[in-house]
């Protein structure tokens, strides 16, 4: 069993910035590929990023490309998701998951699951 937990959400302005954070306990964060999803009010929960369990290979969703960094640290048994230049549409509550396939944009194949920290951003 893996325990997710987020952190690091809040109010944010248009173009700011948020870093969260998921820290894990169970097991070692190692074995898995770690995705950030988001959902927002009315709508799907969407794939945002992942990083892979192997190599640490970054996939990322076309809308958060170039603004959104994921990184890991082992020793930590974290993952985090850096967030810059901040729109209003990024305002969801935002999930991160663990995998121990290599589906990572595929919200069915995440077997772990924090709890969630809402991020708003206000213009």
């Amino acid at each position: 069993q893996v325990q997710l937990i987020e952190s690091g959400g809040g109010l944010v302005q248009v173009g700011g910035s948020l870093r969260l954070s998921c820290a894990a306990s169970g097991r070692t964060l190692s074995s898995y590929g770690m995705g950030w999803f988001r959902q927002a009010p009315g709508k799907e929960r969407e794939f945002v990023g992942a990083i892979d369990r192997n190599f640490g290979r970054l996939y990322y969703v076309d809308s958060v490309k170039g603004r959104f960094t994921i990184s890991r640290d082992n020793a930590k048994n974290t993952v985090y998701l850096q967030m810059n230049s901040l729109k209003p549409e990024d305002t969801a509550v935002y999930y991160c998951a663990a995998t121990s396939t290599n589906y990572y944009n595929n919200r069915w194949a995440y077997d772990y699951w924090g709890q969630g920290t809402q991020v708003t951003v206000s213009s």
